[in-house]
């Protein structure tokens, strides 16, 4: 945590303590280490980051702003649990915005862009494959602040990123099932061939479909029946990528 010129031993500030706890806290919960309602204890996360305690309490407020944590009197802070209605209005939203993004991509994409892409997905193909989670998390995390960049609206990439931010504690269903991991990989493949190959309707298709499992897996493990969309817009996500076909 100590910056490039920082001396041996010096240490860290506090912001940039928190913002290290706060980060490793976000990929827990992501990748299901810790669960909805699950207690974050101040003194075991002091004990875990040889932290002080000014500095878990700033991460933990920093979780919170991000929506990752709640705060209850005489509780104290847990890892957010969404109901049922908070979990579809989260992705209503995230349609909204992701598809918006497609339609606003420049098309197709020029070769720079799309080898940049493919890059990345590389990186996401080997974390798969060598099933290191984290790496899953990070390097999809990459892939898509990439892909929505080519929007070219600052502002609707940046609600892009903190509605996805927002849904880190529903999506460790999806994140944690190889099934679902290999599924999301074969869409990245997708999303990149849409780009190159102009093909607009497709790609806003595939962004929707690419949403909806970490959604309905979140549900079902919760209990919530699934909700029945406008269009079948997930199934033909799929048939895209299972085709293997060229997009017009």
């Amino acid at each position: 945590m100590m910056d490039k010129q920082a001396q041996p031993g010096a240490v860290a500030p506090v912001a940039e303590v928190a913002e290290h706890i706060a980060h490793a806290l976000e990929e827990d919960i992501v990748l299901g280490s810790l669960h909805p309602c699950q207690r974050l204890i101040e003194d075991e996360l002091i004990a875990r980051f040889s932290a002080k305690r000014h500095a878990v309490r700033d991460a933990l407020a920093l979780l919170e702003r991000m929506g990752l944590v709640e705060r209850k009197r005489n509780v104290g802070a847990l890892v957010r649990h969404f109901s049922a209605q908070e979990v579809v209005e989260l992705y209503e939203m995230r349609i909204l915005l992701e598809t918006q993004a497609a339609r606003r991509m420049p098309l197709p994409a020029d070769a720079q862009a799309v080898q940049a892409l493919r890059d990345l997905q590389q990186a996401h193909d080997s974390a798969v494959q060598a099933n290191d989670l984290r790496g899953v998390f990070r390097s999809n995390k990459a892939f898509h602040e990439a892909f929505f960049g080519l929007c070219g609206s600052a502002v609707l990439v940046q609600a892009i990123g903190e509605y996805a931010r927002r849904t880190h504690a529903i999506r460790f269903g999806a994140m944690t099932s190889p099934a679902q991991r290999e599924r999301s990989r074969s869409e990245h493949h997708a999303l990149i061939d849409a780009v190159a190959a102009g093909a607009r309707a497709q790609l806003v298709t595939l962004c929707r479909a690419h949403l909806l499992p970490s959604r309905d897996a979140y549900l079902l493990v919760h209990g919530h029946a699934i909700p029945r969309d406008v269009d079948d817009s997930a199934q033909e996500g799929a048939d895209f990528v299972g085709r293997g076909q060229a997009l017009a």
